[in-house]
Formats: structure tokens, sequence, C-alpha cells
């Protein structure tokens, strides 16, 4: 949400991204110029270095600024921050390089200095972030540029809006006014709390309101006119937010129809050149990783053979995007006469009713009695997972999404199916770096949904990045 502070704070990063690009610099050239005793290859001035910094930093900062590092709500999400920043500074390098180049005009003394410059100002960037954040915390703490907010509306969104704006050194926002029913007032609330709307509104210039949240518009017109009037009386923010999630999730775009403004409400954002750089993403690291881990494969082929005879694969039906059914591909982890039949038919004619009511719950159970010893060590691993890299390559899968799911399960996704196939199922995904076997079932429906509807590349590198160490120390494996 755009406010007057959010953008003072852009306007101070772009500062402190301009003062850190040219330090970075300088010091890269330093370091190769004065404590390396090696020939340079061109002969730079400090003097013409600092004046190439100095021009070199604001282009940096143009990239950066069409990756949104300028933007709250880039700079509030840091591992999200930190991607872009490598991003950045990578292209804004090789531009440099690529001037260079073509142009012909020496703009390093040696090489070295462009991967001391890329790397120190990476650093120094991410750096320079932390200490900026850290002080806007300690601003907000000493109740300096605060927002304060008055939420108006009826519906559940009141609830939650004023739940995860309550920590206020965090987000920078201070619910001081409700003008709602009761019963949808939270129970720590402090502020004022009103129920008739004018005399909210009325309240206006002597609560200090920066902020006005609309979550739902009223039968009159005139009602919501004169919410919005107010704002504008009183130079102040108006926000509006759809009270029904479906309206602010996904991709949304806002076109003119007829004369009128209207808004495109897309399952997911997972479209368009998303869904193309997705795909070319996936086969490309896929291909890196199978190459890679070939020797591996192999071994656990000829391993499966001498302790869990039988067929090396298992073929599991599941459904991916648009519940389309797929084979996903396994190294068989189970005793071969097991896995034709639903788990929990399977464990009943075991006679093992608890093990059929705990995976009826999580959908997996903690000791399998159906797994062998080598499949145990298989499942601990994730090793049991790699086939599904071939399911990438096919295009059954992607490397990153929801998990694919049993057809017996869809009924129990309540209707949400089809938002959940709004994209392709993946081999790892949001639940399984967040408690996996550990999440109860509509746990997981929640994160694969949230997934589905809040889609980015970089939401899937980041996972991907937390797939490592989830697999390494065997989080929630079962």
């Amino acid at each position: 949400m755009p406010t007057k502070n959010a953008r003072a704070y852009s306007i101070a990063l772009i500062l402190a991204d301009f003062i850190i690009l040219v330090l970075a610099f300088s010091l890269a050239y330093v370091i190769r110029t004065q404590l390396d005793d090696r020939p340079l290859i061109a002969t730079v001035y400090a003097s013409e270095f600092l004046l190439s910094a100095l021009l070199i930093a604001p282009l940096w900062q143009i990239v950066f600024w069409f990756l949104g590092l300028y933007r709250s709500s880039i700079y509030a999400r840091r591992m999200a921050e930190i991607g872009r920043l490598f991003v950045g500074a990578f292209i804004g390098i090789l531009l440099v390089i690529g001037y260079a180049f073509v142009t012909g005009e020496p703009i390093f003394p040696a090489r070295l200095v462009a991967v001391y410059a890329f790397v120190g100002a990476f650093i120094s960037l991410v750096l320079g972030r932390e200490i900026m954040r850290q002080i806007r915390t300690a601003l907000f703490r000493a109740n300096i540029g605060i927002n304060r907010v008055m939420i108006i509306g009826s519906s559940g969104a009141i609830k939650d809006i004023a739940t995860n704006l309550d920590d206020t050194k965090r987000s920078g926002f201070q619910v001081v006014a409700l003008a709602c029913p009761s019963k949808l007032v939270p129970k720590r609330f402090e502020g004022m709390h009103f129920t008739d709307l004018e005399r909210a509104l009325s309240t206006i210039k002597e609560a200090r309101i920066d902020t006005i949240i609309q979550t739902d518009l009223y039968n009159s017109a005139d009602r919501n006119q004169r919410i919005l009037g107010m704002a504008q009386k009183h130079h102040i923010h108006y926000s509006f937010i759809p009270g029904e999630a479906e309206f602010y999730s996904g991709k949304n775009t806002v076109d003119i129809f007829l004369g009128y403004p209207i808004i495109n409400v897309h399952q997911t954002p997972l479209t368009g050149w998303g869904e193309v750089v997705k795909r070319i993403f996936d086969v490309a690291a896929t291909t890196l990783i199978l190459l890679i881990l070939s020797p591996l494969l192999l071994l656990v082929l000829l391993l499966q053979k001498i302790f869990n005879p039988g067929p090396a694969f298992y073929v599991s039906k599941r459904l991916t995007r648009y519940s389309k059914p797929i084979g996903v591909y396994k190294f068989r982890s189970m005793n071969a006469r097991y896995g034709k039949r639903d788990a929990a038919e399977e464990f009943r004619s075991m006679g093992r009713e608890d093990l059929a009511k705990e995976y009826e719950k999580y959908r997996k159970v903690k000791n399998d009695p159906r797994i062998t010893r080598f499949g145990r060590f298989l499942r601990d691993t994730s090793i049991d997972e790699l086939p599904q890299l071939f399911n990438v390559l096919r295009g059954d899968l992607s490397l990153v999404g929801p998990r694919p799911i049993l057809p017996q399960e869809l009924p129990l996704y309540k209707g949400r199916g089809a938002l959940l196939h709004s994209v392709k199922s993946g081999v790892t995904g949001l639940w399984q770096v967040s408690g996996r076997s550990e999440l109860a079932f509509e746990q997981r429906v929640e994160l694969e949904l949230y997934y589905a509807q809040n889609w980015s590349f970089w939401l899937d590198i980041k996972i991907l990045f937390k797939t490592i160490p989830a697999v390494l120390f065997k989080k929630g494996a079962r």
C-alpha cells in the first residue's frame, strides 16, 4: 500500500544505493591497483574511474527500478529483495562490460576490478538494505513515520487486516480506529471502535488519521462517496480492499470497458510470459540436475536390485494441472505387493485402524509397515522422489508447484481443486519447505492454494533454495 512514508523510504533507498555503489566501485579500484602488484591491462586514473562510477551507479539503479527494488512490495520481503539485488548487480556489470567492449573505451584498469565491483556491490547492497531496514524499525518503535489507519467495512477481512497490521514496528501501520460491526473487532484491539460511520468520519482530524482502508462497498453510493470524499478533503490516503479473497489474489488487470474501469480476475498470475519463463527454467535446470545426479541414479538402481527385489520404479497415478491424470515416477520404497489400493484400505486390511486414521488426517503416516528397510532410507533422504525429474522434462510436472494429488483426494479439497490445478503440480513446493508431513492436510491445502494464487518466479527460486536444507535435515519427512 503506497503511502507518503513508503515513498520517503524509497527515496532514502535510492540515495543509499547510489552511495554504496560508488563506494563499492571505488574500493574495487583501490584493491586491484594499490594492493595488487600485477600489471594492469589499461591505464585508468583514479579521477577518471570515479567519474565513471558516478555515471554507472544511476544506470544500475535504473535496472533496480525495473526489477521493483524501490517498491514496498519487494523491499518488505527480504529473500525476494536479495534475489533481485543479485540479478540487478549481475545485469548491471554485464551492461558496463558490454559498453566497454562495444566502444573500445577502457572503463576498468583490470578485469578483476569488474569482478570485485560486482561482488562488493552485491554484498554491500544487501548489508546496506539490512541497515536501512533496522533504522526504519527503530524509527517505527519511536513512533516516527507511523501511518495511522482507520479501517471501514463489514466483511471478515477487517479482523484479518487489523490483526496483521498490529505489529507496528514491522508494518509501519497503526490501526487506531475501526468502523465496523462489534463482532469483527479483534480481541486485543486497543483503538477506537465505531458502529456509526458518520461518527467515525468526524474523528479523522482529531485522531490524526493518515490512511483509510475500506474493505467492502455499502449499498448506498452516497455513503461510499462520502468516505472517499472525506479522504480527499483531509488529503489522506485511501485504499479499497475487496473483502472476498478471490478479488485480490491471482493476477488482476484493470482495463476500460464501455467507459467503465473493469477488473479482470485470473485464478493465478502464472500466465503469459511467466508460464513460458517457468517452463524454460524447468527444462534447463532439470537437465543440469539430471546430468549431475546421473551417477547417483545409476547407483540407486543397482542397490534396488540388491536390497529391494522387484520393479525399480513405482508409477503413482496422480493429478496435475487442470486435474489431468498423469503417472508420477518414483523409486519403489514399498514391498512390491503394496501400493495398488488406497493406503487407508491397505492399512485396514492389515488390521491397522490407527494407521488408517493417521493417513486420513495427514495423507501420510509416520511408521508405514509397507515400506522396506532400503525404501525407508530412500524416503528419509527423499531420493525416492528423484525420478520425478523425468516427469518435469515430459511436461507433466514443474520443479516447483503444489503436490500432485491422488484422484481420490480431489473431493477433500471441497471445491477448491480447480484453483489448486490452475498451475502445474511440482516436485517440491511451499508445503514441503514449511513442515511437510508435520502439517495437517488442511494446512497443506492452504499453503498450496496460496502458491497458486501468489506465484512469482522469485517465489519459485526461494522455495528451491529452501528445499535443500529441508531435505538435508529431513524436516517433516515421512
